[in-house]
Formats: structure tokens, C-alpha cells, sequence
């Protein structure tokens, strides 16, 4: 489950802590704001930041103050904008029936909860902007500006909304988003690295960088109430960019020059991002129902088939080898609704691992779940049906819609 449509909307996840640095004279032509601080303070950075991206700085950037009230209005234009009331319920349905939310989940209200809490400035690609909140210290706003003038960097040389549009379907998207964020704040953590040890590093030579972050990342689960008060499957998606990402772009700078993770180095599923370089791209499924209406379809992916294993006791582990999914949530005549989901496997074996780890979330899912073992163009796969489904084929091919 995604947990925001807001592809460019970034929580400050590793606030405050250096100290601001010194304005260049005249301010830089590259920065424009009603602000003369915020212009200031952006024009020091922005040169290096380019540096440190490996992007090209090619049009100027405006940067402007937000009030919190001017930010919920954006998030809930957004909202509105790209995920609707009825997508919204569409989406809780379909993972309420793996397990993964609470069936009456208000998706729309909890990501609100979760962005008006954490967010602190954001890029918006539509106007090109970065936005700060009004109400950011001076010791958190360089930070923040470090992480979101590079978004503003990454939008100059690549469509971020064309990277991270839903219709890509769900595990491409949030791919692209990592990589995105991850990007940005691998560059925000370098800069500050040197801002406090005062004297300049390469992050790529720091072996396991990334992996050192966690422990500081993984504390801001009890640090938000919003955050650590959301199913396991949205925390989890808000995270990933921010713990994978950063290692999924220094790997790419630890095994050659510097470069922005897009065009060929972008990833194109969640398995890549977890096993860096190694992955093959997934498998795609098309499905179609003869029993009933398929109201809702789309793919999972390796992270949130790791988090389903984990949410119903087993080990996430157990979903390395997928190699590609969709599941369809299907309205019955009668207008109840069910669930088909199609998995592929690159092996027997890790078929059967993932068959064994699921046993016990057939029992939570009820009854009527069951999962089923058979074979999609000579490829190991399986069937996981809850609430009744019959009817739903798949086969090999480029899916449509959602």
C-alpha cells in the first residue's frame, strides 16, 4: 500500500543539528523567493548540492514560507487530486481482506494525520516551488532545505510525477519514490556528516552508511503518535524510502562515479531496490473474472509481500524469490466483494517457502481463504482466494488499470 499519493511531500526525517552556513554575495541567481533569508540560505547551498547529486543545476528555483494551514489545504487538494474518496475505500477493502488494515480504516484521514505531523517543506512539480513551513527553526530549516532542494534539482532532469504516477501500478511507483528519496536524503546526510565532523567525506567510501541510519530511522516509529499509530503495512511504505533508498543509491555511487538514480539506474520494482543490482525486472500478470467485477486491481510487490508474511507471524524472508504479483478485488453477485491474488515464484523452492509461511495467515484470513499452487507460462505460481472468489484467471502479459 502506498502510503502517499504525495510523490514529492517529504517528512523531514533527520532534523536540525548543523549550523547554518555563510550567504555568497551577490545571492545567486539561481534562487527566487520573497523571502531574502530563505533566498540567502539556498544560494549557499544550491551549487554544492548540484555537485553532490550529480545533477545539473538548470533554471532557477523558487523557494517560499507555508503556513501548517496552507499545507493541509495542499495535502487535501492532493488528495482529492490523486487518491478519491472511492479509490480510497477500494484500496482499504482489498488489503482488509489480506489482513493488512482494519476493514472500517479511514485511509484518507490517516495519511493527513501522518503528513500534517511530519511534513516540514515539500516540492511541488506542478509549479516547480519548494515550500517550507513558517514555523521551521533556523537550526532544522538547513536540513530540511539541503533534502528538498535536491528534489528540485532531480525535477529539473527528470518528470518526478511521470516517475511515481499510480497508474505504473503500486510496486513500480514506490520503486521510483525510493530511489527518489533516497537520493535526496543520502545528499542531505553527507552534507551534514561534514557540517558537524568539519571536514569533507565521501559517503560512498563509508562502507554501510546506509545500514548505520537505520537504528536513528527506525526510532521515529515511537517519536510520531500519527506515524506509530498506523497499520504496520503503512508504516513500513513510509519508511522503505528513507531506510532502502539511501542504500540503494549509495551502492550505485560505491560502484562508480556519482550519478542520480534515474534512466537506466532507476529501479523498476521493490526487489530491486532490497537486492541493489541483482534483480531481474518482475513478470506481469493480466487478470480477468468471469464470477464477478473486478472493482479494483493492482500489485503488491516484494516489499508488501514481506510485510503480509510478517504481519501474520511469519518471516519476510520468506518472500525473496517473487518474481512478480497482481491481485483483483472482485464484487459477487449479490454484491459482496472478494480477493484473487496471483504470486509468481522464480523457483519451486522459494515457492514452497512462501507456501509454508503462509499457513498461518490462511487461518487468519478465515475460512474461505485458501491458497492454491499451479503454474502461469511454465513459471511456479500461486493462488491466494479470501471471501468466496471464484472465476479469476491470470495470465502473462501487461496489465491495465488498477
Amino acid at each position: 500500500m502506498r502510503p502517499t499519493p504525495l510523490a514529492t511531500a517529504t517528512a523531514l526525517l533527520l532534523g536540525g543539528g548543523a549550523t547554518a552556513c555563510g550567504a555568497q554575495e551577490p545571492p545567486n541567481p539561481w534562487v527566487v523567493s520573497s523571502d531574502p533569508a530563505l533566498a540567502e540560505l539556498a544560494s549557499g547551498l544550491l551549487p554544492d548540492l548540484a555537485a553532490r547529486s550529480g545533477l545539473e543545476l538548470r533554471e532557477p528555483v523558487r523557494l517560499e514560507r507555508r503556513s501548517r494551514d496552507e499545507l493541509t489545504r495542499y495535502l487535501l487538494s492532493k488528495l482529492d487530486e490523486e487518491l478519491p474518496a472511492d479509490e480510497a475505500r477500494t484500496m482499504v477493502e482489498a488489503y482488509a481482506l489480506l489482513g493488512l488494515v482494519p476493514a472500517d480504516l479511514d485511509l484518507r484521514s490517516v495519511l493527513l494525520g501522518l503528513y500534517t505531523e511530519q511534513v516540514a517543506g515539500y516540492y511541488e512539480p506542478d509549479s516547480t516551488a519548494l515550500f517550507v513551513m513558517d514555523d521551521q527553526s533556523g537550526d532544522e530549516l538547513q536540513g530540511l532545505l539541503v533534502h528538498e532542494l535536491v528534489h528540485a534539482l532531480q525535477d529539473q532532469s527528470a518528470d518526478l510525477d511521470a516517475l511515481t504516477d499510480r497508474d505504473l501500478g503500486n510496486d513500480r511507483s514506490v520503486a521510483a519514490q525510493t530511489a527518489i528519496e533516497g537520493h535526496a536524503t543520502l545528499v542531505m546526510l553527507e552534507y551534514m556528516t561534514e557540517q558537524m565532523m568539519g571536514a569533507p567525506i565521501d559517503i560512498a567510501e563509508i562502507p554501510d552508511f546506509a545500514a548505520q541510519m537505520r537504528p536513528a530511522l527506525e526510532l521515529l516509529r515511537g517519536q510520531f503518535p500519527a506515524l506509530s499509530g498506523a497499520p504496520r503495512i503503512i508504516q513500513e511504505s513510509l519508511l522503505f524510502p528513507y531506510l532502502e533508498g539511501t542504500a540503494y543509491v549509495q551502492s550505485l555511487w560505491t560502484e562508480g562515479e556519482r550519478v542520480a538514480p534515474f534512466g537506466a539506474r532507476l529501479p523498476f520494482s521493490t526487489e530491486q531496490v532490497l537486492e541493489r543490482r541483482g534483480a531481474e525486472e518482475p513478470v506481469e500478470l493480466e487478470l480477468s473474472a468471469t464470477g464477478g467485477r473486478i472493482v479494483r486491481q493492482d500489485v503488491l510487490g516484494r516489499l508488501e509481500v514481506g510485510v503480509l508474511l510478517q504481519e501474520h507471524g511469519a518471516d519476510p524472508a520468506a518472500a525473496d524469490g517473487w518474481d512478480g504479483d497482481r491481485y483483483a478485488l472482485v464484487e459477487l453477485p449479490g454484491g459482496a466483494r472478494g480477493l484473487a491474488w496471483y504470486a509468481l515464484w522464480e523457483d519451486e523452492a522459494s515457492r514452497g517457502r512462501f507456501v509454508t509461511a503462509m499457513q498461518g495467515a490462511l487461518r487468519d484470513l478465515g475460512p474461505s481463504a485458501s491458497l492454491e499452487t499451479s503454474s502461469l507460462a511454465g513459471r511456479p505460481a500461486t493462488l491466494l482466494r479470501v471471501g468466496g472468489v471464484e472465476g479469476v484467471s491470470a495470465r502473462v502479459g501487461a496489465a491495465e488499470g488498477r
